[in-house]
């Protein structure tokens, strides 16, 4: 089966992008507990809104 992906094309697709960022908001709000996290949980959290300030920023630059 052929690789749809051009070897010389750069990045990711806007769609996708926006797919990502729309998944981290929602692991993020699904996630959300008003009496607190446990270590494990606020790294976790870190993880998604690093990512997701990356993905915005990428997003920003098309």
């Amino acid at each position: 089966m052929p690789n749809p992906v051009l070897a010389a094309a750069h990045g990711l697709p806007s769609v996708r992008l926006t797919e990502i960022h729309d998944c981290l908001v929602l692991a993020l709000d699904a996630t959300e507990r008003p009496d607190g996290y446990s270590q494990t949980d606020r790294e976790a959290r870190s993880y998604m809104r690093t990512a997701l300030r990356h993905t915005e920023r990428l997003l920003s630059d098309r």
